[in-house]
């Protein structure tokens, strides 16, 4: 294939998913600018073995595992440690997101019509990593198990045990973020 002809079909395959690339990065990275050099680096990854990547497959997931590679490797070359709970932190974070006063009074529904976006974005930066882009590949970008396996590098079973696990964090996260909303008015 000819480089006119590769960049063409990149531009047609891959490029029409620069939005949702970059606010999946935004997601992972929780800041804009880092969140442009990932999206930028993505691509660039991309474009660079793009002959790797095999027609009629769906673009958008290759390019979401390329994404979560280069974030993975951003970390590692700051020093940070890569997300992977073990289950004892996971029961110890499921703890301290339960402390406070009891459950809600309304039911699921109607503290989700509650919520704003702004509420429901704070509340997915509270979880870790690994849960986090598994509730936004599934309930964001409407990534299937077997993409979300194929990008995150795991078995169907993690990725549906992580999205169980991530969406139980996510509804706790909700309810701490109203409480703590309706408790100036409260006190009045």
């Amino acid at each position: 294939m000819g480089s006119q002809a590769r960049g063409q079909e990149f531009e047609d395959q891959a490029l029409v998913h620069l939005d949702r690339v970059f606010h999946l990065a935004l997601r992972f990275t929780r800041n804009r600018t880092e969140a442009e050099d990932l999206a930028q680096e993505t691509y660039l990854r991309a474009f660079t073995h793009f002959d790797q990547f095999d027609p009629g497959t769906n673009c958008r997931a290759w390019l979401f595992a390329i994404l979560r590679n280069a974030f993975i490797n951003q970390l590692k070359r700051r020093g940070r440690e890569v997300p992977g709970l073990d289950e004892g932190e996971l029961e110890r974070l499921e703890t301290e997101m339960a402390d406070g006063p009891g459950p809600l009074e309304s039911p699921e529904e109607e503290l989700l019509k509650r919520v704003v976006g702004a509420e429901l974005l704070a509340a997915l930066d509270r979880l870790p990593l690994i849960f986090r882009e598994a509730v936004v590949l599934a309930d964001v970008e409407e990534c299937s198990y077997k993409e979300i396996a194929q990008i995150c590098g795991v078995p169907m079973g993690t990725v549906m045990s992580r999205l169980s696990r991530g969406r139980r964090l996510l509804r706790r996260a909700l309810e701490i973020l109203v409480r703590e909303r309706e408790e100036p008015r409260r006190v009045r």
